[in-house]
C-alpha cells in the first residue's frame, strides 16, 4: 500500500521496521516496500538508513535531555522531580513506542553520532542520580544505594515501549501517577 512520501512518514515507517526487525536487519528495500515505492525514490527524501536511525535516536535522546534539564532547574522537591522524570518517560514513550525501541535497542549503530548520544545519556543519568542523592541527603528518600534506585527506576521506564502498545485504553497521566506511586512510594504501605 502506497503511503504519502514525506520525511516524517519515512522516519515513522523506519522506526516501526526497526522495532519489528531490528536496525541491522532492515534494508532500504524493506522500507521502500513498506511505503509502496521504489528504493531509489527514498533517496529524494533521505540520505541513508543511518541518517534515519540518527534522526530517531538523537531526537528522542535530546527530548529526554531537554526534559531533564527543565526538571533539574525546577524549584520542586526531589520527590516531585522524580515524579516529573517518570511522567517524562511515560509521555515520550506513549507518543513514540517505535522510536523508543530504536533508542533502547539500536543506539550502538549510530556511527558518527555515537559519542554525542553517549554524552546525552551520561548527562541524563548523572542528573537522575544527582536528584536521588539530593533526595537522600534531604531525607526525602530512604538512605539506600542511589545507583540501585536509579537502575530500578530506569529499567522499568526504559521497558515501557514493550508494555504501552498492549494497553489500548492507556491514559498517560494515569500511568505516570500509578508508576510514581509504585516506583517512589513502594508497593507496601
Amino acid at each position: 500500500m502506497k503511503q504519502a512520501i514525506s520525511k516524517d512518514n519515512i522516519i515513522h515507517t523506519a522506526a516501526n521496521l526497526f522495532k519489528d526487525k531490528g536496525y541491522s536487519a532492515v534494508t532500504m528495500r524493506d522500507l521502500a516496500s513498506q511505503m509502496g515505492i521504489k528504493a531509489a525514490s527514498l533517496y529524494n527524501h533521505i540520505n541513508s538508513k543511518q541518517d534515519l536511525l540518527k534522526t530517531i535516536v538523537i531526537t528522542i535522546a535530546e527530548e529526554f535531555t531537554n526534559g531533564m534539564d527543565n526538571i533539574v532547574a525546577s524549584n520542586t522537591s526531589n520527590i516531585e522531580k522524580l515524579k516529573h522524570i517518570i511522567a517524562l518517560h511515560v509521555n515520550i514513550t506513549a507518543n513514540n513506542t517505535s522510536g523508543m525501541a530504536s533508542l533502547n535497542n539500536d543506539w550502538m549503530h549510530l556511527e558518527d553520532q555515537l559519542d554525542y548520544y553517549l554524552k546525552l545519556r551520561s548527562d541524563y543519568e548523572t542528573n537522575f542520580l544527582k536528584i536521588i542523592k539530593q533526595g537522600i541527603a534531604s531525607s526525602e528518600i530512604k538512605n539506600t544505594n542511589p545507583e540501585i534506585i536509579m537502575f530500578s527506576m530506569l529499567t522499568t521506564l526504559q521497558s515501557l515501549y514493550l508494555w504501552i502498545p498492549k494497553k489500548e485504553d492507556l491514559n498517560a497521566n494515569d500511568l505516570a501517577y500509578t508508576l510514581s506511586q509504585v516506583l517512589i512510594d513502594g508497593i507496601n504501605n
